[in-house]
């Protein structure tokens, strides 16, 4: 049985001046508290329901004022949120992995203009890829995108009769409130009685030592608290279990033993990032070989995609003809080609491999994200790094951003699938979809680039108690160790290592062989992984969020169903977004 949009025209009101500049406006402010989350806890937030929200309150506020005279409609937000989501998601990718990765590593970056090319390009080529797999994967295999199907559904409730007042108010309040603990908290010192402090301490000891020495704490965060939220339980829980093995049982035995030699954060995560790093690796691996069929699904999706005539398309003037896809990857491919080598110094041969690959994990991921909604990135980087690794001894540039290729170009054709998804069911156009991902994909690396460069001005503040950026010590864990060799770690990192490739392949084998009943159950290896290189009060504070939100769902299911996302969305971007002002101001001395 289909699941054929409704009719609609594809003249409606839909890319329109006011949506493309309203979607640029949010999905830049959104790609800015993107940022800030990417570099706190190593994840980045799907930003397509909360960018709609925004846009819809914003015209809603603009009509009451007398400064527009209708509000957006429904297939005008689906472009809006088209717009932010390719533009919030330019920190996805490996992109706020890969570049710090190589400015810790390398201490070295190219400049803005050479990174806005680089994160443009390898966008845009995800992009140009999901064009040709949208009819196989959307229209023909039907796969279920379920954030794409409630994303559809809230607009739909949006913009209908009187609209949904308690999800905005509930987006804007939690904003505010976010916004202005923000506040309290970053410069509350000056403000003295009204200080908020950062971490609140747990009343026990570790090692005869405060727990707090040993970052076991929480965070006063709505980020944090927000992102566990939307988080899964099986991750969150999966990221406390990390916590504590890593901080409380791992790190002080390390530290009795003289192998970790100083009690912060810092300096512990120097060592735990090993066996994290592997095992996020591992997992990524025996996953994907695993997962062979799948693999086969992906690479028949898209040569039934090519195979197929453009008939369709030719019928259904508002499809994205295929053309558009040859046109791309022609111009497109040479191009990263081409900046592999200009910025990265990676061989052309290195590089012309890196185009068909990125191509086929782009499939892979588009695939898995339309199946499962989780798009595989953090699988598939470290994957691609190990490869580069090998074909490259020593060439940390290589493993880094050639895996960059192969995470961006597999998150942005997730991505625009995931929104067409949500237009297919609207009866929006996909061609002004793939113009709308195109526009997000040049706002996004405009707003992202230059606030990197305020935030992180130099590599010493990566791995900081302050930005902890979990995901790029990770890859920059995975470089060195390709880079050294094994024999070339300490014994007892040597040891780490073997037990987390233990760990991750055991958990990738458990996760794809267990039932449906039993997987719950089973430790998530990126949750595990992701905690072990982050300070163990983030996961601990996420995990507090997301047992919040599973009580709220058994007890009140139908309104946390309606304003769980908006809330969480509201805190996290009212955090974000003030956080990234007051880190821009504080490095311009203000």
């Amino acid at each position: 049985m289909s699941d054929g949009p409704p009719s609609a025209s594809a003249g409606s009101l839909q890319l329109t001046v006011r949506a493309a500049v309203a979607g640029a406006f949010v999905g830049g402010g959104l790609g800015l508290a993107n940022l800030y989350v990417v570099l706190k806890t190593g994840w980045s937030l799907g930003v397509t329901l909360t960018a709609s929200l925004l846009a819809f309150a914003l015209f809603r506020g603009l009509r009451a004022a007398g400064l527009v005279h209708r509000d957006l409609t429904v297939l005008e937000n689906n472009a809006v949120g088209s717009v932010a989501s390719a533009a919030a998601f330019m920190t996805g990718g490996g992109n706020m992995a890969a570049l710090p990765a190589l400015l810790l590593l390398t201490h070295t970056r190219p400049g803005g203009l050479a990174m806005f090319a680089w994160f443009a390009t390898i966008a845009a080529l995800g992009v140009v890829l999901a064009i040709p797999l949208k009819r196989q994967i959307i229209d023909v295999d039907q796969l279920p995108f379920p954030s794409a199907v409630a994303t559809a559904e809230t607009l739909r409730a949006l913009h209908g009769a009187g609209g949904d007042g308690a999800t905005l108010r509930g987006l804007l309040a939690s904003g505010a409130v976010a916004s202005t603990v923000t506040v309290l908290r970053e410069v509350g010192a000056r403000l003295r009685a009204w200080r908020i402090p950062e971490q609140f301490a747990l009343p026990f000891s570790v090692g005869g030592l405060p727990a707090a020495r040993w970052s076991l704490s929480l965070d006063a965060s709505f980020v944090m608290v927000a992102g566990g939220a939307l988080m899964g339980a099986r991750t969150a829980w999966s990221m406390l279990l990390g916590a504590v093995l890593s901080y409380a049982v791992l790190a002080p035995a390390m530290v009795a033993r003289g192998v970790i030699t100083a009690v912060d954060y810092r300096s512990i995560v120097q060592f735990t990032l090993w066996p994290g790093a592997v095992v996020l690796v591992a997992s990524g691996v025996v996953s994907m070989a695993l997962q062979w069929r799948m693999l086969l699904r992906s690479l028949q999706s898209l040569r039934a995609a090519l195979v197929a005539g453009d008939r369709e398309a030719i019928a259904r003037t508002d499809e994205a003809p295929r053309r558009w896809f040859v046109v791309g990857v022609a111009t497109l491919g040479p191009l990263v080609v081409l900046l592999e080598r200009a910025l990265f110094g990676i061989p052309v041969w290195a590089g012309v491999l890196s185009v068909p690959l990125a191509l086929v994990m782009g499939v892979v991921a588009a695939r898995v994200t339309g199946e499962t909604d989780i798009t595989p990135t953090k699988a598939l980087g470290p994957v691609t790094q190990a490869l580069f690794g090998v074909a490259l001894p020593g060439h940390v540039a290589a493993s880094v951003m050639g895996a960059n290729v192969t995470g961006g170009v597999g998150l942005h054709a997730a991505d625009l699938l995931t929104d067409l998804k949500t237009g297919h069911l609207l009866g929006a156009s996909p061609r002004q979809q793939v113009r709308a991902q195109f526009l997000g994909v040049v706002v996004g690396a405009a707003a992202v680039v230059p606030a990197f460069g305020l935030l992180v001005p130099d590599p010493s503040v990566l791995g900081s108690a302050r930005v902890p950026a979990p995901a790029v010590m990770v890859w920059a864990g995975v470089s060195r160790a390709l880079a050294t060799g094994f024999a070339g770690l300490a014994p007892a990192v040597r040891v780490a290592v073997l037990a987390g490739l233990a760990v991750g392949s055991l958990l990738a084998v458990l996760e794809q062989r267990a039932s449906a009943r039993w997987r719950p159950y089973i430790p998530s290896a990126a949750g595990l992984g992701i905690a072990m290189v982050m300070p163990a009060s983030s996961a601990i504070t996420m995990c507090v969020g997301a047992a919040g939100a599973a009580v709220w769902r058994r007890l009140r299911p139908e309104q946390a169903r309606r304003l769980l996302t908006p809330l969480a969305s509201g805190a996290i971007a009212g955090e974000s977004l003030v956080g990234v002002a007051l880190a821009i101001a504080r490095s311009m001395g203000w």
